[in-house]
């Protein structure tokens, strides 16, 4: 399997992976295109396509910060999905790392969001159950709780309030 990166949004395969980004995510956990090609310009961002020969998998979108790598979005093609593809994707990625990776996930209140948080255990990453919201997504909402999960090892809540205070502003800025 491959992981290549995508520099910017004129680039051929982007507009594929970002159909994928918009139909896997609720617009108030996604970016806006201009906002997505601001991000773009960071050199610490990833915007990785994955391809199995010839055959489109998916995406990982991720940030390389000074201590940790923050997985922001990741998504499998639909006609993909529960196959395999997204732990083997996962597993590459943390098998490649030499800093913790997090990475957020929807509130155990529905079914699928409880099977989401069940397969990011069974490949190795860990629940933290400090309070975890993301800045709102645009003017006059509040903000977004989640739980932030952590590989390879849970997260004191000292942590988590740094991550927040010393990277949010990299990642939400808009």
């Amino acid at each position: 399997m491959k992981q290549i990166r995508v520099k910017n949004t004129s680039d051929q395969v982007f507009n594929k992976a970002w159909n994928l980004y918009e139909q896997a995510f609720p617009l108030e956990e996604r970016r806006s295109i201009d906002a997505q090609c601001r991000v773009m310009k960071n050199p610490n961002y990833h915007f990785d396509i994955l391809r199995d020969e010839e055959q489109w998998i998916g995406f990982l979108l991720w940030w390389d910060l000074e201590s940790l790598r923050y997985i922001d979005h990741f998504a499998t093609d639909a006609q993909l999905r529960n196959k395999g593809f997204g732990k083997l994707i996962l597993e590459k990625f943390m098998a490649s790392n030499d800093k913790p990776i997090l990475l957020e996930v929807e509130l155990p209140t529905s079914h699928i969001n409880k099977r989401r948080i069940k397969f990011y255990e069974r490949i190795g990453f860990k629940q933290n159950l400090h309070p975890y919201e993301v800045p709102a997504p645009s003017v006059g909402h509040a903000p977004l709780p989640f739980l932030l999960m952590s590989y390879p090892d849970t997260l004191s809540a000292l942590e988590v309030e740094q991550f927040v205070k010393i990277n949010h502003p990299i990642i939400f800025k808009d």
